[in-house]
């Protein structure tokens, strides 16, 4: 005998009731947590482009399917994987032969050589790098890290972390001062960089990170003398294989071996090899702390799925079937930057309030407007706005990052659009920009 459903929506808060209803059911940290702004703004976008509008979606740091697809070998491997029965539970640090080709990699790329017990795989690089922050740092202690940066906010937040952030300027292309970082860093727990950067997609320099790493290991000498916690580098290299021109990317252990003790690296297949939904990431340091942070995984079952682990264990062992993927890649995504910001120089030799930092990395174009205050633009979010409507442009402030000293700077990020809508664009920001002037 079936039964009428039962409506249990009139159960539910609502209007004015839900303030009280979060307060006596919510944890203080749920409370003050935040979405994010990034992906806020980049479903308000395609909402409009779904509405039918013409717009050129700079927005999300992921990749259209019409514009770069993941290698062809993934596809097949997934496939094959999944065809074979691969549908159970991975262990909890990622299966044996991901973990091998990871440890590989490592030596075969970066001239590291790690144990098989430093390697574990989450589900992307995000649970990896919140396994980090939750077992490193206790409630109340301090994290470093520069603005504009990606998310470190948040998890702060999230582990009741004290944020210790160290501003950046366009003049060292938005990666963080030596000396401005060391002043933040006695007492922290943590260091967090990332290289190739997101938002900015500018680059760490060795003689940087050199100084940077000379100065972890002396601070934490002082501190094992004493019987202080140490200080840990979180180092974020998802990027590390998408760089432009000369440019080459630098680890901290590869620049002072002694870091090792001290580095957690993450990395993914979700921008290397365009594959942001197959949630494949891995990070390496210290065993004993990948240890525990095995255990979180064990807890919260943030691992990547077998078949995807396993297919991505078969691409890291191809080299020239990666090295063939990464060039046309890579060729794809600097060939959009190039036109990008050349487009924008030209807005700039015109007059035009507008700036932006050569391309050296990442799939990002850091890009000045200076519009607040111009034409009845109040704030930050009038020129969001503006551009949006009238220009068809979708960009994310730097605020979004954590940012709010360098007023007027946004990511441009290229993975989901061609060259063609780039073009196309360009003309469209003239005149909204002008139409303010």
């Amino acid at each position: 005998m079936s039964r009428s459903p039962v409506d249990v929506r009139s159960f539910f808060p609502q209007g004015d009731a839900v303030a009280a209803a979060e307060a006596l059911s919510l944890s203080q940290m749920a409370r003050g947590m935040q979405g994010s702004k990034i992906l806020q703004i980049a479903y308000d976008v395609q909402a409009r482009i779904k509405e039918g509008h013409d717009v050129a979606d700079f927005t999300v740091g992921d990749f259209a399917r019409s514009e770069f697809r993941v290698p062809e070998a993934l596809v097949e491997h997934t496939s094959a994987a999944l065809r074979d029965g691969h549908t159970n539970y991975p262990p909890a640090d990622g299966v044996p032969e991901l973990r091998r080709a990871i440890v590989a990699q490592a030596e075969r790329e970066l001239g590291l050589k790690y144990p098989l017990e430093s390697v574990v795989v989450g589900s992307g690089a995000r649970p990896l790098l919140y396994g980090a922050y939750r077992c490193l740092v206790d409630a109340g202690e301090k994290v470093v890290y520069p603005a504009p940066s990606w998310n470190n906010k948040n998890f702060c937040h999230q582990v009741g972390a004290v944020s210790a952030v160290v501003p950046t300027t366009p003049g060292s292309n938005f990666m963080p001062d030596v000396q401005a970082l060391e002043a933040a860093l006695p007492g922290a727990r943590l260091l967090v960089l990332c290289s190739p950067g997101n938002p900015t997609g500018t680059m760490i320099r060795e003689a940087q990170m050199r100084e940077i790493g000379e100065y972890i290991v002396a601070d934490n000498a002082g501190r094992k003398a004493r019987g202080e916690r140490l200080l840990y580098l979180v180092y974020d290299q998802v990027y590390r294989n998408l760089t432009f021109g000369d440019l080459q990317h630098v680890t901290p252990v590869g620049v002072v071996p002694e870091m090792a003790e001290y580095t957690i690296f993450v990395d993914a297949i979700s921008k290397c090899f365009a594959a942001t939904g197959l949630r494949v990431g891995w990070m390496y340091g210290p065993p004993h702390i990948a240890k525990q942070i095995k255990a979180l995984m064990t807890h919260v079952g943030a691992w990547a799925p077998r078949p995807e682990q396993l297919a991505t264990a078969r691409l890291l062992e191809d080299e020239p079937a990666m090295k063939t993927y990464l060039a046309h890649h890579l060729g794809g995504i600097h060939a959009r930057l190039d036109a990008l910001a050349a487009g924008l120089r030209e807005l700039q030799a015109e007059g035009l309030p507008v700036q932006c930092i050569d391309p050296e990395g990442a799939i990002y174009l850091s890009v000045k407007f200076d519009l607040e205050g111009k034409g009845g633009l109040k704030d930050e979010d009038a020129v969001r706005l503006h551009l949006l409507e009238k220009a068809g442009v979708a960009v994310v402030p730097f605020s979004a990052f954590g940012d709010n000293k360098n007023k007027g700077w946004w990511r441009f990020s290229v993975g989901a659009v061609s060259v063609a809508q780039i073009q196309a664009c360009l003309p469209r920001l003239r005149e909204a920009i002008r139409q303010v002037m």
